[in-house]
């Protein structure tokens, strides 16, 4: 009886040493390291945002000819109108990135939109993979309004569909 008593405590004696400070510091650095990448990644996503709204304004001036800025020609005004679109884009990316990893890490019961729920990384990556699809054809419909040296287009046009029909695949075989 004596004997089973010092075992259970030599075992207790072991828990405490692995879940004391030193066993927790690896758990613990990975976390400050995540909450960094969380945080980075926020500022990140608000710094497109800024940015989105200050283009949106230079936008209104070229489109309206405001303030010292010329009226711009059709194509001008269609091709910021889709750089913009593709900020936004960029910013919601990395806004998903943010709280994806903040759930996986942190908080699986934020209070967030059914589309925005990440329960493990294979769905944030299927978040990702489906707005860089997006991303890319609205670049490429960007590049086409403005394209002026040719047939060339069409080799962009290709890279463009083989990286999105690569990205599909994949996330085919995520599912």
């Amino acid at each position: 009886m004596l004997q089973t008593t010092e075992h259970q405590d030599a075992q207790t004696d072991a828990g405490h040493r692995k879940t004391g400070l030193i066993g927790r510091l690896p758990s613990f650095l990975i976390q400050v390291f995540v909450l960094l990448t969380v945080l980075a990644t926020a500022m990140t996503s608000a710094g497109l945002v800024v940015y989105g709204a200050l283009e949106t304004l230079h936008f209104f001036e070229i489109t309206f000819g405001l303030g010292h800025a010329e009226k711009a020609d059709h194509n001008k005004i269609l091709f910021t109108a889709i750089e913009i679109v593709d900020l936004f884009l960029l910013a919601t990316v990395i806004q998903v990135v943010s709280l994806g990893l903040f759930q996986l890490y942190f908080a699986q019961d934020l209070a967030l939109p059914a589309w925005l729920k990440i329960r493990n990384l294979d769905d944030l990556k299927a978040k990702l993979v489906g707005v860089l699809v997006t991303m890319l054809g609205v670049s490429f419909l960007g590049q086409v309004l403005v394209w002026d040296t040719g047939p060339n287009i069409a080799y962009l046009g290709a890279g463009v569909a083989v990286v999105a029909v690569a990205l599909t695949f994949f996330l085919k075989k995520l599912n």
